[in-house]
């Protein structure tokens, strides 16, 4: 694919998933790449965090980590209301912890300042 790239984290660019993997479209108020698959360098812990405020108010979550240099990456939503219901047990990394190598250009570009193609779950 022309834009495919993988996702370092941001901290200690250990390799934590890649642009085949996308899923989704991020909802408004959250600036995510939603992955349905991630490499084993992605980490949790079982304790569920609940939002107090912005996108993900009320929300329960886990929290995701990266396995080499333990910044936070992301969240895994288990509950939420029905606005962002879809994104429920898939892998949400923040654009702001995420570097993206794109494979055939050769760029590292900021996952913040990219915008993937539109994909669904049902393609």
């Amino acid at each position: 694919p022309e834009e495919c790239a993988v996702f370092h984290c941001r901290g200690c660019w250990t390799v934590l998933g890649d642009s085949l993997q996308l899923c989704g479209q991020e909802p408004p108020g959250l600036s995510v790449l939603i992955c349905f698959k991630v490499t084993s360098d992605v980490t949790w812990e079982d304790s569920l965090l609940v939002g107090l405020e912005g996108a993900l108010l009320g929300c329960a979550y886990y929290l995701l980590f990266c396995r080499s240099c333990g910044s936070a990456v992301g969240f895994i939503l288990y509950s939420s209301g029905s606005e962002l219901a879809h994104l429920r047990d898939l892998f949400c990394f923040f654009k702001d912890s995420i570097m993206c190598y794109f494979l055939k250009n050769q760029m590292i570009i900021e996952a913040s300042k990219v915008n993937f193609p539109a994909v669904t779950l049902k393609k």
